[in-house]
């Protein structure tokens, strides 16, 4: 069973996965079909092993996963992980609409006693 401090420790390595731009385009880009890393590294302009990185810190958050056929290491996308963080974005939305509904109708009330 997952506790809450696991739970928000999942959110935030999600959370500082997605933060980087490289790494959202890998996702987008595994979001089509799985690819090798040569795939993957080909339009970016780095270093090999920076770009490894990156998806290191995708696998670790969960994103990704891997596999090595031979001498290919292949990404694939993880999508139930993507699923937490949407969850953890909709809890948020929830709140802000009713905090906001509740100023509105505070304002409301105001207004009509003025």
């Amino acid at each position: 069973m997952q506790t809450a401090s696991t739970g928000t420790q999942t959110v935030d390595h999600i959370f500082r996965a997605l933060a980087d731009p490289t790494r959202r385009d890998v996702l987008e880009r595994l979001s089509k079909s799985p690819a090798s890393v040569s795939e993957l590294a080909a339009p970016f302009e780095m270093a090999l092993p920076s770009f490894l990185q990156h998806l290191r810190i995708l696998e670790d958050s969960g994103l990704v996963r891997s596999h090595k056929t031979g001498r290919v290491r292949t990404y694939q996308l993880a999508p139930k992980r993507l699923k937490l963080a949407e969850d953890w974005l909709s809890r948020q939305r929830s709140l802000w609409e009713r905090r906001l509904d509740q100023l509105d109708t505070y304002l409301m009330a105001l207004k009509e006693k003025s």
